[in-house]
């Protein structure tokens, strides 16, 4: 499918997810966020985005992680349905993840700008979904990719799969 980007408007942000999940939707190619809503997804346009954060390894009695796990860009304009199981219906959206290293949040607070001098910083997060600048973007980035990653998305030459 082409890429239906536009460049210079791509947006950047965060979904807060457990590590178990994010790994179904990398394997998967897909996002699925605040359990199942549309509405963050909705949000989202292609050409943007998305960085995983997963405060635990797995939902309910996982471990803590406090960790960004992946990072990839909306494919196109479609969400949609998935029947999981006859009760829950959650709604997806299409992403081309990028090959990544797990990184801890600890060693980044003080320089991304929605958790530095916030000793409270990790309320944002409970909202599951939220925009974040592009300085943050990179950042994040960049301790998951590396600078030749960091180079690449700038360039706009990363390969996402």
């Amino acid at each position: 499918m082409p890429d239906q980007s536009v460049p210079g408007q791509e947006r950047y942000w965060i979904g807060v997810v457990s590590a178990s999940h994010v790994s179904r939707g990398v394997q998967g190619g897909f996002a699925q966020l605040c359990h199942g809503k549309s509405t963050p997804l909705r949000r989202m346009r292609p050409g943007d985005w998305l960085i995983y954060y997963s405060p635990r390894t797995d939902m309910k009695e996982g471990k803590p992680l406090q960790a960004f796990t992946a990072i990839g860009r909306v494919a196109d304009d479609r969400v949609y349905e998935y029947r999981m199981s006859d009760s829950f219906v959650p709604f997806r959206r299409d992403i081309r993840y990028v090959p990544c290293s797990e990184v801890k949040i600890a060693p980044l607070l003080d320089r991304l700008s929605f958790t530095r001098e916030n000793r409270y910083w990790g309320y944002k997060l409970r909202s599951g979904h939220f925009e974040i600048a592009r300085e943050d973007f990179l950042t994040i980035a960049g301790a998951m990719l590396g600078e030749a990653g960091i180079l690449n998305i700038e360039a706009g030459n990363i390969s996402v799969s």
